[in-house]
C-alpha cells in the first residue's frame, strides 16, 4: 500500500485500535446527549427579546396560537425556510423551545461585514478579451445573488454590452428603503464578481463581467444588519432562484460563530439552497491575527462555518500576476470552526471543521466605487482617484470580503461552462484543481488559491448527464492534465477535496462519480464514524476514496501537508482529544499550542478580536 495515502482518519483507527475503550466510549456518549433546543445566554427575564424560532412541519397554526399567547409580536414568517422571526418575552423562550414543533430558538443577532484580478486568477484563460469586449466564458445567463450594502445602480460596471444594466432586481431587506450603497460596500462586492471592466480599458475587470446581478441589501447605512434581514433575503432566493436562474449567492458579511451549523438558522438556511441546488460562498472573516499580529487560529465566521458553503479567505497577490509570491493574508480568518453547543450535562462541544474550503485574491482590490459612501469618507486613503466622475469611479478595499465574491464569479462561470454541475460538484472543482500556497497549512487556506483557469477546464469535461450517472461511474468525457499555467507560472492542482476533519484525495474523485455530488447530502457524508469505528460507506463514495481499515485507497496525502501533523493527539468528531490514553479537553488554539494540539487556556474561548467592519485597513502591504 502507498505509504502517502495514510489519512487523518487512519491516524485515527490506529489510535483507537490501541485505546478501543476510550473509542467505544465517546461513540455511546454521543447517542446519548441530549441537546437543548436553544441558544445558550437566554435568561428568565420578563423583557421582550427578539428571537428565531426554526418549525418542525408546515402547520404553523397552533406555533402561532402560542406564541401570541405568550406575548409574541410583530411576527414575520419565511415560508420557505421554515422561520419565524418575533419578539416574545425571554422568559417563555425555554416553553417554546420545548414545543415538539420547534427544532431550535436563536437570538436574532446583528450581522456585519468581515471585510490585476482577471489575470492573476486565470479567469482571463477562459475567454477572449478584445479590449474591453469580452465574449466566452463570462457568466452569461446566470444570476448571482449579493447580500450586502446595496449597489449603486448607475455605475457603467453594471452595464451589459447593450448598454442596459445588469441588476436584475434590487430589494431591501433593512428597514431604510432605499437600495442605493451609501456603505460603499455592496458596490465593489458585486463588481469583484461580475464588472464589465469599462474602465481604465479593462484594467478593473470582474471575474464573470455578463452575469445578472440580484442586489439583496441586508446590510444599512452604517453597514450593520440583523439574522432577520439575512433570512428573509435567502428566503426570497429560495422562492425566486428559478424564475430568474440564480444559481449562486455571495454573502461578504457574518457574525460570531456561537451556535453550532446544525443549530445556527442562517447556516441550515445556506444548507437548504444548497440542496436546492444554489451554489452559496461565504466570507471566512478577518480575525486571522490578533492586537499584536499574532496569528490566531479558530476564528471562522458565521455561515462561514457551514460545511455545504463555499467558504473563502484572502490571499495576497501582492499586486503581481504571478502567483509564485501569493500568500495567505495575515488577517484572513483561519479555522477549525469553533460554533458550538452545549448538552444538559453542561458539557460544551465545538463543531471543529475544516475551514475556509480555499483562498482568493483579496488583498486592495480596486473596483467600484459607490459616491459619497461612508467607508471612503471615514478613511480617504480608500479612494482609488480613478476618475472625477461618479459612474466611473473606483476605490480599494481589503478583506475576505473581496476574496468571496471572486468564488462567486468563478462559480457562475463554471455553471455557465457546464450548467449541470451541482453546488457539491462546484465546490469539489474549485478544491481540486487550486494551487497549494507553500507554507500554509488547510487551517489558513483550504485546498488553495483559487485556480479559475484549471476549474473551468475541468467543468466542461464533466458529462452533461451527470444526473443519471451511477456511483463508479465515468464522469468525465476526456481526461484532463492536473496542472495550469498562468501568467507565465506552472503549479500542479491540489488535486484533494475536504471534508470536514480531514481532506481525500486520488484521480477517481473526478474521473468517477461519487454519489456525495448529488443534491441533498454532504460531501463529508461519506465518511463515517460510529463507536470509534471507521466505516467505509460505499453507496455515497467510491473507489479510490473508500476507506478500509482506516486507510484511504488513493494517493491520499497527510492532513496538514505544510506543518506538523498532530502533536499530543487526534482530534475526534465534537472536538475531544486523545493522547496517550488521556483526554485532554477542548480549549483556545493559538499558533504557540499549535493547530489542533490544544493547550488549556481560556476556559475553552479563543483569542482574538470581536468582528470588524471591513473598512479596507487590513491591507497586508
Amino acid at each position: 500500500m502507498n505509504s502517502r495515502s495514510v489519512s487523518l482518519f487512519g491516524f485515527i483507527f490506529v489510535l483507537l485500535t490501541l485505546t478501543p475503550h476510550a473509542g467505544l466510549l465517546i461513540g455511546k456518549k454521543a447517542r446519548a446527549e441530549a441537546r437543548p433546543k436553544h441558544s445558550p445566554g437566554f435568561n428568565n427575564r420578563v423583557e421582550k427579546v427578539s428571537i428565531i424560532v426554526q418549525q418542525i412541519g408546515p402547520d404553523d397554526s397552533n406555533l402561532r396560537s402560542e406564541l401570541q399567547a405568550r406575548g409574541g409580536s410583530e411576527l414575520r414568517s419565511f415560508s420557505a425556510l421554515g422561520f419565524h422571526v418575533l419578539n416574545l418575552p425571554e422568559s417563555a423562550v425555554a416553553a417554546i423551545s420545548d414545543r415538539t414543533d420547534v427544532a431550535y430558538v436563536s437570538p436574532n443577532r446583528e450581522t456585519q461585514l468581515l471585510g490585476h484580478l482577471s489575470a492573476t486568477t486565470g479567469a482571463d484563460l477562459v475567454r477572449v478579451t478584445s479590449g474591453t469586449n469580452v465574449s466566452g466564458v463570462d457568466g452569461t445567463g446566470i444570476g448571482i445573488a449579493i447580500l450586502d450594502s446595496g449597489m449603486y445602480a448607475n455605475h457603467v460596471s453594471f452595464l451589459d454590452r447593450n448598454n442596459g444594466n445588469r441588476i436584475a432586481r434590487s430589494l431591501d431587506f433593512t428597514g431604510e428603503n432605499r437600495v442605493d450603497d451609501p456603505y460603499g460596500h455592496g458596490s465593489i462586492v458585486a463588481s469583484i464578481a461580475a464588472g464589465n471592466g469599462r474602465v481604465a480599458s479593462g484594467s478593473y475587470l470582474g471575474i464573470a463581467p455578463n452575469a445578472r446581478l440580484f442586489n439583496l441589501r441586508v446590510l444599512n447605512s452604517e453597514g450593520r444588519g440583523t439574522v432577520a434581514g439575512v433570512l428573509e433575503a435567502l428566503n426570497w432566493v429560495a422562492l425566486n432562484a428559478q424564475a430568474f436562474n440564480i444559481r449562486v449567492v455571495n454573502m461578504s458579511l457574518g457574525m460570531p460563530a456561537i451556535d453550532s451549523y446544525l443549530n445556527d438558522p442562517i447556516c441550515l438556511s445556506v444548507r437548504r439552497l444548497v440542496d436546492s441546488g444554489i451554489v452559496v460562498v461565504a466570507a471566512a472573516g478577518n480575525n486571522g491575527k490578533d492586537v499584536e499580529g499574532n496569528k490566531v487560529y479558530g476564528q471562522i465566521h458565521s455561515p462561514g462555518i457551514e460545511p455545504s458553503a463555499i467558504t473563502v479567505g484572502a490571499s495576497n497577490t501582492f499586486g503581481t500576476d504571478s502567483r509564485t509570491d501569493d500568500q495567505v493574508a495575515s488577517y484572513s480568518s483561519r479555522g477549525p470552526t469553533r460554533s458550538r453547543w452545549t448538552d444538559n450535562s453542561g458539557i460544551t462541544h465545538y463543531d471543529n471543521i475544516i475551514k475556509p474550503d480555499l483562498v482568493a485574491p483579496g488583498n486592495k482590490l480596486v473596483f467600484a466605487k459607490s459616491p459619497g459612501n461612508f467607508l471612503v469618507s471615514e478613511n480617504p486613503t480608500l479612494d482609488a482617484s480613478v476618475s472625477a466622475v461618479d459612474v466611473r469611479d473606483m476605490m480599494s478595499l481589503s478583506g475576505s470580503s473581496m476574496a468571496a465574491p471572486v468564488a462567486a464569479g468563478a462559480a457562475a462561470l463554471l455553471l455557465q461552462a457546464n450548467p449541470s454541475l451541482t453546488p457539491n460538484l462546484v465546490k469539489t472543482i474549485l478544491e481540486y484543481t487550486a494551487q497549494p500556497l507553500p507554507g500554509f497549512n488547510y487551517l489558513e487556506q483550504g485546498a488553495g488559491e483559487i485556480n479559475i483557469e484549471g476549474a473551468v477546464r475541468l467543468a466542461r469535461l464533466v458529462r452533461p448527464d451527470r444526473a443519471s450517472l451511477a456511483l463508479g461511474d465515468s464522469l468525465l468525457t476526456g481526461t484532463p492534465s492536473t496542472y495550469s499555467n498562468i501568467s507565465g507560472n506552472t503549479f500542479n492542482w491540489s488535486s484533494i477535496i475536504l471534508t470536514k476533519y480531514t481532506s481525500l484525495s486520488g484521480i477517481s474523485l473526478i474521473t468517477q462519480y461519487q454519489q456525495i455530488y448529488s443534491l441533498g447530502v454532504l460531501i463529508a457524508d461519506g465518511v463515517l464514524i460510529a463507536d470509534g469505528v471507521l466505516i467505509a460507506d460505499g453507496v455515497l463514495i467510491g473507489d479510490g476514496v473508500l476507506i478500509a481499515d482506516g486507510v484511504l485507497i488513493a494517493d491520499g496525502g497527510v492532513f496538514l501537508p505544510y506543518g506538523v501533523l498532530i502533536a499530543d493527539g487526534v482530534l475526534i468528531a465534537d472536538g475531544v482529544l486523545i493522547g496517550d490514553g488521556v483526554l485532554i479537553g477542548d480549549s483556545g488554539i493559538t499558533a504557540d499550542s499549535f493547530l489542533l494540539a490544544y493547550s488549556a487556556m481560556n476556559n475553552g474561548d479563543l483569542g482574538g478580536s470581536p468582528i470588524e467592519v471591513d473598512d479596507g485597513t487590513d491591507a497586508d502591504y
